[in-house]
């Protein structure tokens, strides 16, 4: 558990870091060029493309772990839209507020 803590701070750390100084030299208006790459139809597009699949699988789990709660669907669009940086905050709550108990943090109470 402390190795899977210790990873999800480091992805929390990197991710941060990595973003703002792309966010300060590219912009903040990721999505025009997310979606223009897909549209292109290349290696860059597949890997966004597949990337919107597990953004999408990780807010439908949240959502559904959730059971679809007001709070449920908040978290859900959080995760869609906040990728790893939100899934690592949720899952490092998460396994600290269930003290490691993985099947709590997988499926809930």
């Amino acid at each position: 558990m402390v190795l899977l803590r210790l990873w999800l701070f480091l992805v929390i750390v990197v991710l941060s870091i990595y973003t703002v100084i792309v966010g300060q030299g590219d912009g903040w208006n990721l999505l025009p060029i997310f979606f223009k790459d897909i549209m292109n139809v290349g290696w860059p597009g597949q890997f966004n493309l597949d990337f919107l699949f597990m953004l999408t699988l990780s807010a439908l789990w949240t959502a559904w772990r959730n059971r679809f709660s007001a709070a449920g669907l908040v978290l859900g669009s959080l995760a869609l839209f906040g990728g790893s940086l939100f899934l690592s905050v949720y899952l490092l709550v998460l396994t600290v507020k269930h003290r490691g108990d993985m099947n709590a943090v997988l499926i809930g109470k």
